[in-house]
């Protein structure tokens, strides 16, 4: 963690909705005319698209059905979390940028599937922002998690998470329902062992519940929308949080644990905007008091 150079990070598995989230902080670092610097997990992924399919293949050879992103092996967990532990200590560091589809391609000069190569960050920048699978991770070998200065964990209940990435790959990335669901297959050892455990090492959680029957996710017409789900925000330090006017502002809410708000899901973006406006301003206060 840093004073002088924070670091946030959003974690949360893929299809888990982070991208909704990075652009709610995105709308506050507007808004307070904050610069960040934006960085993408996928750019640490180890291999890229092409690569990761034959490598894929080969541990299958070997008997290894379970080779998957979100497993250290897939990643560069040490850069990454060099780059958190430089970007406290400096406000410097490198990253790249993973090239998904046609638009991209043509924003970066580099084909579908690959990635950039590695520049340095913009200069003069606030603070660091992070979206990906690995904001909070701790293994035998890297602690990530410990560089954040505030780590945002977003988590549907998992048939909610199983149907946002149906309905994702298949309409943005052309995959069958049958492929979909090898992908979830073979990612759910390493989304046991390495994705759900960083939720205990988050700052907040969002959790969206449907109200809806979402039993069978592989048959699911449409995505349940905000207004068919139930919102569930945990405070893993709920000392210094202003649960009376966090409940006056969002209506219809109410508290099931000591450090847990309940709310309508369609006020998931309001929630955001009040709770973490002043983290992010509480931040770069203690930043412009180090200086």
């Amino acid at each position: 963690m840093s004073i002088k150079n924070p670091v946030i990070a959003i974690t949360g598995s893929s299809g888990a909705g982070t991208t909704s989230v990075t652009r709610a902080f995105q709308h506050i670092f507007r808004r307070e005319q904050l610069n960040a610097a934006i960085i993408e997990g996928d750019s640490f992924h180890r291999y890229d698209r092409l690569a990761m399919r034959d490598r894929m293949a080969e541990q299958s050879l070997a008997g290894d059905h379970h080779f998957s992103h979100f497993g250290p092996e897939a990643n560069l967990l040490a850069e990454l979390e060099a780059l958190f532990r430089e970007y406290g200590e400096t406000g410097r560091g490198r990253s790249r940028h993973y090239v998904h589809d046609d638009l991209e391609a043509e924003k970066y000069g580099a084909p579908p599937g690959t990635f950039t190569e590695w520049a340095d960050l913009p200069a003069d920048t606030d603070l660091l922002f992070y979206e990906g699978l690995h904001g909070g991770l701790k293994t035998e070998s890297v602690d990530i998690g410990r560089h954040v200065d505030l780590c945002v964990g977003v988590v549907p209940i998992i048939n909610l998470e199983w149907i946002q990435k149906l309905h994702r790959d298949k309409a943005q990335r052309g995959y069958s329902t049958e492929a979909v669901m090898d992908t979830i297959l073979r990612r759910m050892p390493d989304y046991i062992h390495y994705i759900c455990p960083q939720f205990s090492r988050t700052h907040v959680n969002f959790q969206r519940v449907p109200t809806v029957d979402t039993s069978n996710p592989f048959v699911a017409d449409d995505i349940p929308s905000q207004d068919e789900s139930m919102l569930v925000i945990r405070f893993a330090n709920p000392r210094g949080i202003d649960f009376p006017y966090l409940l006056s502002m969002l209506h219809d809410s109410f508290m099931s644990r000591p450090n847990i708000i309940v709310c309508p899901g369609g006020k998931m973006g309001l929630a955001m905007q009040i709770i973490f406006t002043p983290m992010i301003m509480q931040l770069m206060d203690r930043k412009r008091r180090a200086r």
